[in-house]
């Protein structure tokens, strides 16, 4: 009896989101799909299952790939895997489908991870992100950090910190690693079963929260020193041109995000307002490899991505970006027994883009009058009998207590105006 009780409840880590928390995702993701529209960005949408192979690519020895990822083999024996980052399925897309370069697309879409649920990420969450692809300037890294900076500013966060690192290139890397991996190696017995992670990625532990071993990667040598001439030219001009901009960085060495396909820039948007072992609202970087990985021809790329409940909880925790107000423009009372009217007034209204509801189940006129202020209408329209025999409705507005009786024929286009007039 328990299990089936059990089934019917979401599965561990994935959340219903009912109205009027939903109301403000809708509203969030528009206001996202704007601004990206303003930086040139159309939206893509892939799909949820992807094969296997396709977040391979995203580095086998990441912890998403390893242990996170829900993957299965499908009827055809086919083994698939359940979205779990953003940029993977845009970049296979684009080498699908091989969009006229430069490439800017922008999308929001659930992720999947078999991980213990953690404040703001659950099992499956969901994530706005942008990728653009084509340009290896360093100006488009500060276009695409700007995009998701004045997205932050303008839902009002004001505790909002962003870190910057360089990756560097393969060869500049590819020697850091050793280095990097001869020091962990020194310290062998102090990491204890993750050495077995070090060997494989030396890189992730950089970013480690664990106490006991701040001091061993304080001492660790900096990924800086490995830079070529290149990606140093890249690095600073991009820190100049967030400067020019007046876009605060933090230079952050052990920043290093957690795919394998970053290179040059990182970065890491973070909110003062959240534990700092959870506090991370967005990130993102340079994956100029990842196309070629995927098949497609050497194409230099840059994106982020956005976890939604994440960046809500730290909303929530400024006090800033609100649930909005759910109620309608309109709510019809009905109190002389006209059903069919009151189904014509609604749908007029409706018509007209006006939110409009009423109370069913024929109340009785105080159980109406009732619903009509439960409901958080800002206008109440009242079929009176009074006004009826002058063709006319009263038309409370439910803020004020103000009532004002309006011909019949012209109720739509009176709230219309008085609406359009609270907007301005």
């Amino acid at each position: 009896m328990a299990a089936a009780r059990e089934s019917l409840r979401a599965p561990k880590g994935m959340l219903d989101v009912l109205a009027p928390e939903s109301d403000r995702w809708i509203d969030l993701v528009g206001r996202f799909a704007d601004r990206a529209r303003r930086f040139g960005f159309g939206l893509v949408l892939t799909p949820m299952v992807e094969h296997y192979e396709v977040f391979q690519r995203v580095g086998e020895h990441t912890d998403v790939v390893r242990k996170e990822m829900y993957d299965f083999e499908d009827r055809g024996g086919r083994r698939l895997a359940l979205r779990p980052e953003g940029t993977a399925p845009v970049v296979r897309a684009f080498v699908q489908h091989r969009p006229a370069l430069p490439w800017k697309a922008w999308y929001v879409a659930p992720n999947f991870r078999a991980e213990q649920p953690q404040a703001g990420r659950y099992r499956q969450h969901w994530q706005l992100g942008v990728e653009a692809l084509g340009v290896a300037e360093p100006g488009l890294d500060v276009e695409v950090i700007a995009l998701a900076a004045g997205f932050y500013r303008e839902l009002g966060l004001g505790g909002v910190r962003l870190l910057v690192n360089s990756m560097g290139d393969a060869p500049g890397r590819a020697r850091y690693r050793e280095v990097l991996l001869a020091h962990l190696r020194a310290h062998a017995a102090l990491l204890g079963d993750d050495m077995e992670r070090a060997e494989a990625n030396p890189l992730r532990i950089l970013d480690s929260k664990r106490p006991d071993w701040q001091e061993m990667l304080d001492a660790a040598p900096r990924l800086g020193e490995f830079l070529s001439d290149e990606s140093a030219a890249h690095f600073a001009a991009v820190q100049q041109g967030l400067h020019a901009l007046g876009i605060d960085v933090e230079l952050s060495d052990r920043l290093v995000r957690g795919f394998d396909y970053y290179t040059d820039t990182v970065f890491e948007f973070q909110s003062d307002a959240l534990d700092a072992a959870q506090n991370a609202i967005g990130g993102g970087g340079r994956l100029d490899r990842l196309v070629e990985d995927m098949g497609g021809p050497p194409t230099p790329a840059i994106g982020f991505g956005i976890g939604i409940e994440r960046l809500l909880l730290a909303c929530d925790a400024e006090g800033v970006y609100p649930v909005p107000g759910s109620g309608p423009d309109a709510f019809v009372v009905d109190l002389v027994g006209a059903p069919g009217e009151v189904t014509v007034i609604l749908a007029e209204l409706r018509e007209q883009g006006l939110a409009a509801d009423r109370a069913y189940g024929s109340r009785a006129p105080k159980k109406q009058l009732a619903a009509a202020d439960r409901s958080g209408a800002v206008w109440s329209v009242i079929l009176g009998a009074a006004e009826a025999e002058r063709g006319a409705v009263a038309v409370k507005d439910m803020r004020t207590g103000e009532q004002h009786e309006v011909r019949r024929e012209a109720l739509a286009a009176w709230l219309r105006t008085r609406q359009e007039g609270a907007v301005r």
